[in-house]
This record gives structure tokens, C-alpha cells and sequence, in this order.
């Protein structure tokens, strides 16, 4: 695909005038020019960029990031790789052996390993010790070219279909407890977590209205005026500005003062924003599952 640099900006959550000062100053990508001399980004950039953005993250001064060979990249990525490696070697064999099966786009055994873990470990383990980790490795698989799109799509669209099932066998009737609206802002597309949170809140029975992936911030404004919402979950996975996801964040708050607001996802932009204290941010799935705890027995 080819990309403006206003696209870059919006996938990788780098600033415009942050890319440009990378180029000029260390030389971080070499983008392509049409004949109107309008900088054209690549795949190729757009993956250079967030391994930039993931080792500024993981400490790395940006000067000897943007100097990294694509061997050394590899490396990097290699030993992200390995942070997922799960610890119990039951939970290891379930990642390696459905990351396997997903490149070779074996539903069939896909399918098999996944309903055997929900069986063996509850979907709750089975998201936070397996389908987590594969998600992340097959992230890091994509970034180094080993994995391409439809292989990632194969595999996340198995899930995706794995949890709607599990979400739609919670009777309707058992739902008493306050409702929650779950969404992903417009420029968001990584509904997985995000339908995982939908089970967890169905499964210990709160009310849940989804609205999934790319809504905007009216129609969002429009499902709490014409239901009574208690609590707003935001996923926000990507690299974003920060000015323009904390005038996202402080006109939902403001709006809805008497909503309970949650956050969730890219802990590294979640914590760089100006937060009110009404404002909650779940930084796990562990502390997602001990807060909803505590409501059930509030409630």
C-alpha cells in the first residue's frame, strides 16, 4: 500500500512535524516522492516507523534507534517474541502450536486447539495465558515479514468468531446489573480485546451495549443519551497524538459527568494523557476482572 505522511501519523500515532524531524535529523525513512514532490510512504516505512516507536518505547534514545540495520530490528523484535513465550509449558505448547496453525490457515485444527483450551482452562485463562500472547507474537511475526495479512486476518477472525459464540451462549435474562457501552474510537479496528471485555462484563452479568470498532465520537454521545449507561469502555490499542486523544478523552468526560469513564490498551499513550480522577484506567486484564469483582458486589 502507499501512504501520505498524514496516514503515517494516524497508523503509528507519530506526529507529522515528529516524522519529519526523524527524516531530516537521523534519517529514520527515506520515503518515495510523486511528481508533485509529495512525500509516498511504503508497508516497508510504516513497519520501519513502529519498530522505531516500539524501541523509543522500550528505552531506546531515538538517535540509535533510527540507526538500527533491519538485522538488528529483527533482533529486537526477536527478543519481544520471546516475552511471550508462555511460562507454564502447557500454555506454550497451546501459543506455538496455534500460531502453527494459523499460518498454515488450518481452521480445522485452529479451531480444535482453541475449544480445548476454553474446555481445559476457562475462556477467561485462555485469553490472558494463550490467545493474548499468540496475538502479540503473531504481531511481532508481521513486523518482521514472516507473517503477511491474510495469515494475521485468518487467525484473528477465528477468534473473533470463537469469543461472539461464547458472548451469545450468556442468557439475555441473566444480565441484571448496571450496563456498560463498549467501543473503540473511529480510527480504531482491534476489536478483539474489546469482545473480550463484552464476555467478561455478560459472563459476571452486567447489561452491555457494543457498539465495536470505528465509532465516532457523536454516535457514541448518541448511544449514552438514549440509554442509561453507567460505565464507557475505550480501547485505544495504536500509537496516537496525544492532543488529539486527550480532546477525545476530556469531551467524553466532560459531556458525561456522571458516567463512569475506562480506559484500556496502549499503556504507554494511556499513561502520557491528562487524566481526571473520574477518569479509570485498567491497565490488565487482571485489574479489568478485580474491578468488575468489586462492582458485582457494590451492585
Amino acid at each position: 500500500m502507499k501512504f501520505s505522511i498524514s496516514h503515517l501519523e494516524q497508523l503509528s500515532g507519530v506526529p507529522i512535524h515528529t516524522i519529519r524531524i526523524w527524516e531530516r535529523r537521523y534519517h529514520a525513512l527515506t520515503p518515495d516522492r510523486s511528481e508533485g514532490n509529495t512525500r509516498i510512504y511504503s508497508d516497508a516505512h510504516l513497519k520501519r516507523l513502529l519498530d522505531i516507536v516500539s524501541m523509543v518505547q522500550a528505552g531506546i534514545k531515538i538517535s540509535a534507534a533510527c540507526s538500527y540495520t533491519q538485522l538488528q530490528i529483527n533482533s529486537f523484535l526477536e527478543n519481544e517474541i520471546n516475552k511471550t513465550v508462555g511460562i507454564d509449558e502447557r500454555h506454550e505448547f497451546y501459543i506455538s502450536q496455534l500460531v502453527k496453525y494459523g499460518l498454515t490457515f488450518n481452521e480445522v485444527e485452529f479451531s480444535r486447539l482453541l475449544e480445548g483450551c476454553f474446555s481445559n482452562y476457562t475462556i477467561e485463562k485462555s485469553y490472558q495465558n494463550i490467545i493474548y500472547p499468540v496475538l502479540q507474537r503473531v504481531g511481532f511475526l508481521w513486523r518482521k515479514d514472516e507473517v503477511c495479512p491474510a495469515q494475521e486476518h485468518f487467525i484473528t477472525n477465528i477468534i473473533r468468531q470463537k469469543l461472539m459464540v461464547a458472548i451469545a451462549q450468556i442468557p439475555l435474562a441473566s444480565l441484571n446489573k448496571s450496563t456498560w457501552l463498549l467501543c473503540l474510537p473511529e480510527d480504531e479496528g482491534h476489536d478483539i480485546p474489546l469482545l473480550f471485555a463484552n464476555y467478561l462484563l455478560r459472563n459476571n452479568g452486567f447489561k452491555v451495549i457494543y457498539l465495536g470498532e470505528k465509532i465516532p465520537t457523536n454516535s457514541i454521545q448518541n448511544a449514552i443519551h438514549q440509554n442509561k449507561i453507567a460505565h464507557l469502555l475505550l480501547f485505544m490499542v495504536r500509537q496516537r497524538p496525544l492532543a488529539e486523544t486527550n480532546k477525545l478523552i476530556h469531551e467524553l468526560s466532560n459531556q458525561n459527568p456522571d458516567i463512569n469513564i475506562h480506559l484500556s490498551g496502549n499503556k504507554d499513550l494511556i499513561t502520557s494523557l491528562q487524566l481526571d480522577q473520574k477518569i479509570n484506567y485498567l491497565p490488565s486484564i487482571a485489574a479489568f476482572i478485580t474491578h468488575l469483582h468489586q462492582l458485582s458486589h457494590a451492585n
